[in-house]
């Protein structure tokens, strides 16, 4: 009887196959080696990417320490400003903080949002200007600041529901409010989903906003690691110990895909130029994307929420005229927004300027160094309110 045939990798090699056995164990064994190396490193590689994870995820989310000195701050008495210290009803059931800044003869409220880790207290210079120019105001503490700190931030996730709870505290107090919202960085793109999801916003003034949540955590990671496209994995494995973690993934804080349920409602975007925190390209993105009556203010030279440093008063003028335009629907014209068009006129004239004089063939440097990339003459009509 034939025995089968077995096919051997040394079928076809002429003289002693005896001679070429220990060779292929040899090489058999360097293989296993080098699995078992890159086993390892892949291993390794991959422990790396997780820890790189976690410490993005916590340094991210971890709570801000509570100290004795938290409450060594400044309040509305330091401003000599009439206020009321209100307790607003959480979605949890829990309460938040905030400061009501009223002005009784007026139906118009500014909700202030403010950024990543900060607290109401740093809200008081735009909330006194803002309650100087005729507006109730509401600045609050979000979960996980100012005087909620010691649990985790969400960079936009739960700090969401907290700006919808203050917009319903608003309408409680005030019913037939003519509703504005003023956030900066987080607060701003906080600001914008709040809009889509409560058409009762009027309006918003978003400072230096992100379009999607996932933007300035790589903007940091490429600053701070010198990590391009080999950061994807850190934040894919990031993503998911979110979710474990804290019950959400950066593609549920996402303004850029709320743009289109603010319909005509307006919108004013104020961004500096010179932002290491958020791109600048975040606040084009989320302007192209808005669909109804929108504004586009970008501040030459200014960092982070730093266009209202660069010119305390003309930024105050600026975006009053904005919120008068947008909540005022008796048809009078307010002195802020004589004042900014006269101001806009004076700028668009310098611009000219700049184009036929030439300086050692530099241009002139604008007014104020601000550069205005889409300043139409506004129109509002104010959407169809629901829920009063």
């Amino acid at each position: 009887m034939d025995t089968p045939y077995t096919y051997s990798p040394l079928d076809g090699v002429s003289g002693d196959n005896s001679l070429l056995t220990p060779l292929a164990g040899q090489a058999q064994r360097t293989w296993r080696r080098w699995v078992g190396r890159v086993a390892f490193a892949s291993g390794g590689l991959l422990s790396a990417t997780i820890a790189g994870s976690l410490f993005v995820v916590d340094a991210v989310t971890r709570a801000s320490k509570v100290t004795s000195f938290d409450t060594y701050t400044f309040t509305p008495f330091e401003l000599d400003l009439p206020s009321e210290d209100v307790q607003i009803p959480a979605i949890d059931g829990d309460t938040l903080s905030g400061w009501w800044l009223p002005r009784p003869e007026t139906d118009r409220v500014i909700l202030v949002c403010y950024g990543y880790r900060n607290r109401k207290s740093d809200m008081l210079g735009i909330g006194a200007a803002l309650w100087r120019s005729g507006y109730n105001v509401l600045i609050f503490d979000y979960h996980g600041h100012g005087e909620h700190a010691g649990t985790r931030v969400t960079l936009g996730y739960r700090e969401l529901e907290d700006a919808l709870a203050a917009v319903r505290f608003v309408y409680e107090r005030v019913p037939s409010a003519r509703l504005g919202v003023v956030g900066f960085s987080m607060g701003a793109s906080i600001a914008i989903m709040a809009a889509a999801r409560d058409t009762r916003i009027d309006a918003v003034v978003a400072d230096s906003p992100f379009a999607a949540q996932r933007n300035p955590i790589i903007m940091r990671m490429r600053q701070r690691f010198h990590l391009s496209w080999s950061g994807r994995p850190v934040l894919f494995f990031a993503d998911h110990i979110l979710y474990w973690l804290l019950g959400y993934r950066f593609s549920d804080v996402e303004p850029i895909r709320d743009m289109a349920r603010l319909g005509n409602r307006p919108i004013m975007f104020i961004h500096g130029m010179k932002d290491t925190v958020v791109d600048p390209s975040d606040s084009e993105l989320l302007f192209e994307a808005a669909t109804g009556t929108k504004e586009l203010w970008q501040v030459q030279g200014a960092e982070h929420c730093g266009a209202y440093f660069a010119n305390r008063r003309y930024y105050v003028k600026r975006i009053v005229s904005f919120l008068d335009r947008a909540l005022r629907d008796d048809g009078v014209r307010s002195a802020a927004i004589e004042e900014v068009e006269l101001e806009q006129q004076e700028q668009h004239d310098d611009q000219d300027n700049n184009q036929k004089h030439k300086d050692n063939g530099r241009p002139r440097a604008a007014v104020l160094g601000m550069r205005l990339i889409a300043f139409p003459r506004l129109h509002f009509v104010h959407p169809h309110r629901t829920g009063h």
